[in-house]
């Protein structure tokens, strides 16, 4: 594990977000809080990957929809390109789900668009000086199946899997490229403990089966 050296004061700050509103309201609160700075915007995925190819920040600020991807399809485009930041979760929905899938994507931190300004700025410096900084969720009410390790864009895939799509098929109904669905799909079967997508669909429709009954 490495050490990062804790910062003395903020960083600077990459937004990625497709709502040119809460674009306008963050840079309204960054512009009060001079420990941290906004250096750049991106409002799809492939706009964040280019911004970090040609800007240093220390942070990334990611909403979960953005114009081209979801944040699941968002973090597989960084790790595909070698780009590991720091990520902070701006999350619109309070919902215990989001804190479960949060852990599983592997961000530093999440906060929540509707919560004191306060605490996005104690997630950001508490992430920034490498730490992890995720709300306190009732570990014993999360489901440990192995279906519930899936991220909402895995499930999506497994049913369409169990559809008989093929990757194409997918990658054209989803707008993710061939190479992401393959990414996806690996993640989906190291999951679920199967090597093939008929595996895969087979335990599917068993457990689709024993809810149903």
């Amino acid at each position: 594990m490495v050490i990062m050296t804790p910062q003395e004061a903020g960083g600077r700050v990459l937004i990625a977000e497709r709502n040119p509103l809460v674009i306008a309201a963050l840079r309204g609160l960054f512009s009060e809080n001079t420990k941290f700075s906004i250096v750049g915007t991106a409002s799809s995925s492939a706009e964040l990957c280019e911004k970090l190819g040609s800007i240093e920040a220390d942070c990334v600020l990611l909403s979960w929809q953005l114009i081209d991807a979801e944040a699941p399809d968002v973090l597989a485009d960084l790790e595909r390109l070698g780009f590991d930041p720091r990520i902070v979760l701006f999350a619109e929905s309070h919902n215990p789900a989001v804190v479960s899938e949060t852990i599983r994507l592997g961000v530093n931190g999440l906060c929540y668009q509707f919560e004191d300004p306060e605490i996005l700025f104690a997630t950001l410096t508490a992430v920034m000086k490498g730490r992890i900084c995720i709300p306190y969720t009732v570990l014993a009410k999360v489901p440990h199946s192995p279906f519930s390790q899936l991220t909402s864009r895995e499930n999506e895939l497994l049913s369409m899997l169990a559809d008989g799509w093929s990757n194409t098929q997918i990658a054209a109904r989803t707008g993710i490229s061939e190479n992401t669905v393959k990414y996806h799909l690996k993640n989906l079967y190291d999951k679920l403990q199967v090597r093939n997508r008929a595996m895969a669909v087979a335990i599917y429709a068993k457990e689709r089966r024993r809810i149903q009954t």
